[in-house]
This record gives structure tokens, sequence and C-alpha cells, in this order.
């Protein structure tokens, strides 16, 4: 049963809460960004806590209601982590970077973004862009960041979603995995699962989820006018990618994981940390993939 919200027209309420909320996130970016530029060059871990935290109140000062179900891997001082998310919205990267500790791999385009590109830099963001000829430097910069004790948080969809299902994963972002950091992998789900406090549906998904040619600016308006949002991160079982024959059995078998776990939230049934399944996986078109 749908029990989604329906959308009414903006209010003068909702209009003022908008503008509350997103003067709130400009007037605390503005002294994080010179914070977080010092905090890049001191030794330590001083850039890395103060990302999460930004992320976090940034989240928090948007009117989102950060629900986190599992525990954070740890793969000790020797094996860093590579998160490993489903993406269906600009809003993902507050959401999961106020939760987890790692550098986003964003695509190239982000950084010529205005405001967001500087952003995404002060945050050491890597960027992408898959193309033939840059694709061994690319690799290579991640593959440094992980020896030198950084985590990474995936998105290998390769785009956002609306929201209702989760892409098939591309294999090509697991070449990272195969580093001689050894670094372990958590997947990671994602789901946008309450709007005015009740469950979300599939007709008012795309208040979240940022897909196509929507605007950036006009999707954040609208986000900021709504009241009682949540969203739920769920943190499966770390794996070994050593497990796993090939990169193609490996992105399948974490796809059905991401997958398995955003249907059952979106769904509103109870959800727990599931564990990667060892051996190829199926076909990632199947009831992992189920509507909601």
């Amino acid at each position: 049963m749908d029990m989604s919200l329906p959308l009414s027209p903006p209010s003068l309420t909702s209009r003022l809460r908008a503008l509350r909320r997103l003067a709130a996130v400009f007037l605390w970016t503005l002294p994080s960004a010179p914070i977080q530029a010092v905090c890049l060059l001191l030794p330590g871990r001083a850039k890395i806590a103060f990302a999460k935290l930004y992320w976090a109140v940034f989240a928090r000062l948007l009117g989102l209601h950060v629900r986190v179900i599992g525990e954070l891997a740890s793969g000790g001082s020797d094996r860093p982590v590579i998160y490993v998310s489903n993406h269906s919205s600009w809003v993902d990267v507050p959401v999961v970077g106020g939760v987890l500790d790692g550098c986003f791999v964003a695509k190239g385009d982000v950084a010529g973004w205005p405001i967001v590109g500087t952003i995404a830099r002060l945050g050491r963001s890597v960027f992408v862009t898959r193309q033939r000829g840059s694709t061994v430097r690319e690799r290579d910069t991640m593959q440094g960041l992980l020896s030198g004790g950084d985590n990474l948080i995936l998105f290998p969809e390769g785009t956002s979603s609306d929201g209702s299902r989760v892409l098939p994963f591309r294999s090509s972002f697991f070449s990272v995995a195969q580093s001689e950091a050894q670094p372990i992998i958590q997947p990671v789900s994602v789901v946008y699962d309450r709007l005015g406090g009740l469950p979300t549906g599939r007709a008012n998904r795309p208040v979240f989820a940022w897909y196509g040619d929507m605007d950036i600016a006009s999707h954040a308006w609208r986000l900021a006018r709504c009241s009682g949002l949540r969203v739920t991160v769920l943190l499966h079982a770390p794996m070994d990618p050593a497990r796993f024959p090939d990169r193609k059995a490996l992105s399948q078998a974490i796809w059905r994981t991401v997958a398995d776990g955003a249907a059952t939230l979106r769904q509103n049934r109870p959800a727990r940390p599931l564990a990667v399944e060892d051996g190829p996986g199926g076909d990632p078109i199947g009831s992992a993939e189920a509507f909601a």
C-alpha cells in the first residue's frame, strides 16, 4: 500500500522554512570553507573529522533526520575501507558524508560547478572522467589515497536514479579494489523513507531524487520547503573483495546486497545489515530491484 504524502501547493510557512534552512546552510558553509582549507594543511585526521562534521551539520540544517542502522566498518591501520552506496540525489553527499569516513569519488564535471566544486575539493574528492586516456591516472590516484590510509566512497551506478530502484553497478568502478593496500568493502543502502513524518511512496520520491535534467537550485528549494524528512543509511557487513574471482562477480554481489537493503527500506519493512554472498551473484535484474 502506497502511504505517500500528497504534494500540496507551497504555503507561506513552507517558503519561510526553505529560506531559513538554505540561509543556515549558506552561513554554515561560509566559515567552514576556510576552516577546512587550514585543516588540509595540517597533519593528522583534522581534515577528515571536520569534513564529516560539515556534512552532518549540513544535512541537519537542511531538515534531514539521518537514521543509521548497522556499524561502520574499520579495516584497521593497514586496511582502508571502500564504501559502496546507491545514488539517487545530490543530497546523498551530505547524508553519507556525515556518516562515513572517506573521500568521495565524483564525476569530473562536478569540479566545474560553482560553489559545489569548491566544496568538493575541500572535501578532498577525487574527480574521475572515465575517459580512456585518463583511466589509469585516475585509478592510480585512488589507489594512492588508499595506500596512504584514506577511505573512499563510491557511487558505482555512475549516475543518480529516480529512487525507485538501484541501477546495475559498473564493474569498472571496482578496479580500485585491487589496490596493493588490500582494502575491504562495505556496502551501503541509502533510502529517503519519510516525508511529512509519513512513509515515502513512489509519488513523492522526486522530492528527494535528483536525476535527469533536474535543476539543482529548484530541487533544493522544493526539498527545503518540506517537513518531517528522514533518510535511512543501512550499513551492511564489510567483506573482502579477494573472495571474488573478478570485478564483474564482485560488483554484482555487492549490487545485490545494496539493492536488497534498499528494497526493504522502500517497502517500510524492518531492515538489518546483510552479508554479501560468495560467488558471482545473479543477473542484476530481479527481485532485489523490486519497485516499492
